[in-house]
């Protein structure tokens, strides 16, 4: 069956190279990715393999953002890591690549080669280019904040059009340090992606030659039966977390770290983020909380950079094993720093001494819930609870101006299970800062937050409503309390009252009855634990 698809003896002699593509034509963060499987593809034949390319799902998060369609995204994590476990194993491959793009194709791909232990590794597509717009650059981030700037009348409907026409000039992922650039970052701190492959921009004519260099490195680890398991350890998790910090990263860091930790048998739990966040600089001047985007990091020297400025600090571990059969030291020491450049901050002058997400626990939120910090310098917020059951809800209040200064608004039984799904939450926070409250208001959920989110905002808060977490006992008006610095999240009422309220709880009917989203709102553990299936 194999020589009827085109291979011959000799092909069937070599190794046997598993191709995973999470190409898909809906949207420009995996459109490109057939081109570069093609240079994958080469660059396995070159090393004496013989490549298999098989595809997977991917959703697009920027198209599904604010829609039913955005309970999708999280469970094509597990649809993803799953799918490529079953066609390698089910093909007995001797190696694997994983072409990445989107937000969850990237978990999906390191949970997978977890699972598998098979010589492997992952290639970023690349981000985006800026768009421009009156003279600026612009990303996805501006499109979704100028919905709230229209709905307050502070841009008219031929301005907003004309920013929808500029912001997405082509392929490539979303541009600042969004999810998908800061899951790339992580694969490269974890050293299961080359160190500086990622950063290289989709669009750039280097970028086939990195997959073509690619397609030779997995040939190696073939030989060398160089394993995920030798690189996916402790230190390496230690080391992405420490990445994420000082990058100012998304908070879907947190949700898909435990789970490559646990797909790993790598023992992590949400406290350790606090203890890494505490002792890393922020130093990556990025989007959403800063000037740049993920090109312009690339240009002043990428991830090599942030990383040899880290180790310099003593702050990695600097022995950790890569794909490439280096350290992360000896990668990170040929690093080059583009004279003058602005978005990597040295040592001596970073942009918060302390890193860019912390984890919140207190009465609202047992089990922890993940705060992003970097960007803004509120760390204390008490206001009026103004309860939503849903994120439609949310955004109607924030589109017809019936959200106040001072307000905390609460996006309830939008969790893993509750959603299901655990929908990133940017067109309401992006919608709040387009109004200007942003640096008003505070916002909590137990679904999630978009890695272009600013603003004073708690995402995947613990236990989730459609479990009985406190957060399905606020009421509107009840005062809570964000207290960053005591790593508090507080709900003002006393304790017997909450107990009563929860006990008077009624658990809501399920969503879906049917179909893989029922059976992920079944199967999916909590946001503290990764919110994974298995």
């Amino acid at each position: 069956m194999l020589k009827a698809v085109g291979f011959s003896d000799e092909d069937l002699r070599r190794p046997l190279i598993g191709v995973a593509n999470t190409w898909t034509e809906i949207g420009p963060c995996n459109y490109h990715l057939k081109a570069l499987a093609a240079a994958v593809k080469a660059g396995i034949r070159d090393a004496g393999g013989t490549p298999l390319e098989f595809n997977t799902v991917s959703i697009s998060d920027g198209i599904t953002m604010g829609t039913a369609g955005m309970k999708t995204s999280l469970v094509s994590r597990e649809v993803i890591a799953d799918s490529i476990e079953l066609v390698s194993r089910g093909n007995l491959f001797d190696g694997l690549v994983v072409l990445v793009g989107c937000d969850k194709t990237i978990p999906g791909a390191v949970m997978a080669l977890a699972r598998l232990d098979i010589p492997g590794t992952v290639v970023y597509g690349g981000s985006i280019a800026p768009g421009t717009w009156n003279g600026k650059d612009v990303t996805i981030q501006d499109v979704f904040e100028a919905v709230g700037a229209h709905a307050a009348g502070r841009l008219s409907d031929g301005q907003l059009k004309t920013l929808e026409d500029s912001a997405c000039p082509g392929a490539g992922a979303c541009g600042g340090q969004f999810t998908a650039n800061t899951m790339a970052a992580v694969c490269e701190f974890l050293g299961i992606s080359a160190m500086g492959s990622g950063s290289v921009p989709a669009v750039d004519p280097a970028k086939e030659d990195v997959c073509s260099r690619i397609g030779r490195l997995v040939m190696d680890l073939v030989r060398d039966d160089l394993r995920p398991s030798r690189i996916v350890t402790r230190p390496a998790i230690e080391n992405a977390i420490a990445g994420v910090m000082a990058t100012g990263g998304s908070t879907n860091a947190v949700l898909h770290l435990l789970a490559i930790a646990r797909e790993a048998g790598v023992p992590l739990s949400i406290d350790d983020f606090n203890a890494i966040n505490d002792r890393v600089p922020l130093i990556a001047d990025l989007k959403p909380g800063g000037r740049f985007v993920a090109n312009d990091l690339y240009r002043a020297g990428g991830i090599p950079l942030v990383a040899r400025r880290l180790l310099e600090a003593g702050l990695l571990h600097g022995d950790a094993m890569t794909v490439t059969g280096r350290t992360l030291a000896e990668e990170a020491a040929a690093a080059s720093e583009t004279p003058g450049q602005e978005v990597v901050r040295p040592l001596t002058d970073p942009i918060k001494p302390t890193g860019g997400l912390v984890i919140l626990k207190g009465n609202l939120a047992p089990e922890g819930c993940v705060v992003k910090v970097a960007g803004y310098t509120r760390l204390e917020h008490t206001g009026p609870a103004r309860v939503f059951d849903s994120e439609e809800a949310a955004f109607a209040a924030v589109d017809c101006g019936s959200i106040r200064a001072g307000d905390v608004v609460v996006i309830r039984y939008e969790g893993p299970a509750g959603g299901p799904g655990m929908r990133e939450m940017l067109a309401v926070t992006a919608a709040l800062v387009g109004a200007g409250l942003g640096d008003s208001v505070a916002l909590l959920t137990d679904g999630r937050f978009s890695g272009a989110t600013r603003g004073l905002m708690a995402g995947h808060v613990a236990p989730e409503a459609a479990r009985g977490g406190p957060i399905a006992a606020i009421r509107d008006g009840d005062r809570i309390t964000f207290d960053i610095a005591a790593r508090d999240l507080h709900l003002h009422i006393p304790d017997d009252e909450l107990r009563a309220r929860l006990t008077a709880w009624v658990t809501p009917a399920p969503v879906f009855t049917t179909g893989v989203m029922a059976k992920y709102a079944r199967l999916v553990s909590s946001a503290s634990e990764g919110a994974v299936t298995g």
